[in-house]
């Protein structure tokens, strides 16, 4: 098997140096060079032909920004950004993946040596991956023509089923590698009286507060982080928070979020299996449940428990995944009614929300 050739570029030598030699230890990556600067880095490329960038989200000369978009314009490749764990490093790193950088990981302040150590596993294989991507060409994002304003049924349907409690659909949504930008164009579809969204991603802790801000200025509903015992209302969307596990709960009243400090499901915390087994448990066949792109298989156990427990549900199709690890598991495993590219699924969740709870499984069977 051919090695994923990589170029690293960083202005910090000693990053240069631990990032190399860590990415060099994989048996299936071969560092090809690396560069200090953007310019540098335009020159390698031509003379490298790398299969993946690593690219730091703050250069000199050219900020990494830029760069990234000059090149996903002009010759797309896979990149994986690498980001310091501060409120400007989210920020920027939201914007490179919204521009087409597949993936991103951390680098701390200090202890370098040691963190790269501990995360060598993760990140070789977000390299890995990142090479077997389908990198498009970047063209400035273009806001998605929302639909016309739906009335009260799409939140309150008119016929539903007896014990449906609240009365009301919750649409859940589970998301990994790639799903920043997946999820910015489902929210950005959506209408200001949608019905409520639970969102699971895959996210450092650093990044999901400046990223559910991200969505609620992109968005006609309302995007927070959620809070726990935050109760859950239409036109609201509720992302959860990183290092917490999301579960929509019934309190006696309504449905409220629920964060839970437990330990990792998947290897990943929050995880779209706890959210999806909270929905299916306690709201059952009034639920949506949609999985997007992403890496590995989670949410796809949680899926099917949510179709076994009335629930329609929708996965991503492949031609549109940046990865289809979670949503091709998913489809597999028999948890999905039906599949479709990704624009097109605001779409679809806003006709099956305004079908009477007891029907819309079948509609989409």
């Amino acid at each position: 098997m051919e090695k994923v050739r990589v170029l690293v570029v960083d202005d910090s030598a000693l990053v240069r140096k631990l990032l190399s030699a860590m990415l060099d230890s994989d048996p299936g990556i071969e560092v090809v060079g690396v560069a200090a600067d953007p310019l540098i880095a335009r020159d390698k490329i031509k003379q490298l032909n790398p299969d993946v960038l690593t690219l730091d989200v703050e250069m000199p000369r050219m900020d990494g920004l830029t760069f990234l978009e000059n090149l996903m314009r002009l010759r797309p490749m896979p990149v994986v950004m690498v980001s310091s764990l501060t409120e400007r490093g989210a920020e920027v790193t939201l914007r490179a993946l919204e521009i087409g950088a597949v993936d991103f990981f951390t680098k701390p302040a200090s202890d370098l040596a040691n963190c790269f150590a501990e995360s060598a596993q993760e990140i070789c294989a977000k390299v890995k991956l990142a090479a077997r991507t389908r990198p498009r060409a970047y063209t400035q994002v273009q806001k998605i023509a929302v639909p016309p304003r739906l009335s009260a049924d799409a939140v309150l349907p008119r016929s539903q089923s007896a014990g449906t409690r609240g009365g009301m659909r919750i649409i859940a949504v589970g998301a990994s590698t790639g799903g920043t930008e997946a999820i910015r164009v489902l929210l950005e579809t959506m209408p200001p009286d949608a019905p409520p969204i639970v969102i699971t991603q895959h996210i450092p802790a650093a990044f999901s507060g400046p990223f559910a801000a991200r969505m609620n200025n992109c968005s006609a509903m309302r995007v927070c982080e959620a809070r726990d015992g935050q109760p859950i209302q239409p036109g609201h969307a509720y992302i959860a928070p990183g290092g917490e596990h999301l579960l929509v709960m019934w309190d006696g009243a309504k449905h409220v979020c629920r964060l839970h400090d437990g330990p990792q499901v998947n290897r990943h915390k929050p995880s779209v299996d706890v959210l999806f087994r909270s929905t299916a448990a306690s709201i059952g066949a009034a639920a949506i449940g949609v999985l997007l792109t992403g890496m590995g298989d989670d949410g796809a156990r949680g899926l099917l428990e949510m179709r076994e427990s009335g629930a329609p549900t929708v996965v991503q199709d492949e031609a549109s995944s940046v990865v289809w690890g979670m949503p091709g598991a998913a489809w597999k495993l028999g948890a999905a009614d039906e599949k479709l590219p990704l624009e097109d699924i605001a779409a679809r969740l806003l006709v099956l929300a305004q079908q009477p709870i007891a029907s819309a499984r079948r509609a989409a069977s």
